[in-house]
């Protein structure tokens, strides 16, 4: 079974949803591990253990990460990159232009419906490769019931658009969680928050440039996957250099 963590991250422009599958045999090892990361910021930096391991409030020195300098908080945010990229997973990542598609849809396909669709596609793609099951937990958000309502769809009528694909290696439902409460979530959402800013060109500082490659290096290895639909132009592959 291929525990599947999904997370967003998102622009006025860019909309990027992540995946982190795991295996089962190493969702616990992972998790101790990031537990690990926190132990050992609480005790350096005096953050609270249960701490949320989040890649905006880490970037930006935010609560509970207020107070800690820049450099502790690029080391806790490589320490937790460093622990993701050490297990056996896999990293999937799907964006869109919110510009092209609403140029081209108007308000009727939601950029995270649209990017949700795509993930779940490769996600499934690559679960049927090693023809294992997969089983998605994504962070919370608005109006579960219908992400939950789309899934029973594309199982049955496939996901639509140019890759239309039934879902066969998705089981149950979506389940959602609070991201406190899962460590794993946390990873993911490290993941994709950072894929998010170097892919869609946030932070041009070339000191940020360099340390984002550098935090990023750790977990490049575990991508599979990555691509960004620009709807009122060519599909274009984005990613770190």
């Amino acid at each position: 079974m291929l525990l599947t963590y999904v997370d967003e991250s998102y622009t006025d422009r860019w909309y990027w949803i992540g995946a982190l599958l795991v295996p089962e045999a190493v969702a616990i090892p992972l998790s101790d591990a990031l537990d690990e990361v926190m132990a050992e910021a609480a005790k350096t930096y005096g953050v609270g253990r249960d701490a949320e391991l989040h890649g905006y409030d880490l970037f930006q020195g935010r609560a509970p990460w207020t107070g800690v300098p820049p450099r502790a908080r690029i080391a806790v945010y490589n320490s937790a990159l460093r622990a993701i990229g050490a297990h056996d997973v896999t990293i999937i990542l799907r964006g869109v232009d919110r510009h092209g598609l609403a140029d081209r849809y108007g308000d009727t396909r939601p950029a995270h419906e649209v990017v949700l669709s795509h993930l779940l596609e490769r996600v499934d793609g690559y679960a049927a490769m090693r023809e294992e099951l997969a089983l998605v937990i994504a962070d919370e958000v608005d109006n579960p019931a219908a992400h939950r309502s789309d899934l029973t769809r594309y199982r049955v009528d496939g996901t639509g658009g140019y890759r239309s694909r039934r879902l066969t290696r998705i089981v149950d439902t979506l389940h959602f969680a609070p991201s406190h409460a899962s460590r794993l979530v946390q990873g993911v959402d490290l993941v994709t928050f950072l894929f998010r800013r170097m892919a869609s060109g946030v932070g041009t500082d070339p000191r940020e440039v360099t340390t984002n490659r550098r935090l990023w290096c750790w977990v490049e290895p575990r991508r599979y996957h990555s691509w960004c639909w620009r709807p009122s132009g060519r599909r274009m592959h984005e990613g770190p250099a």
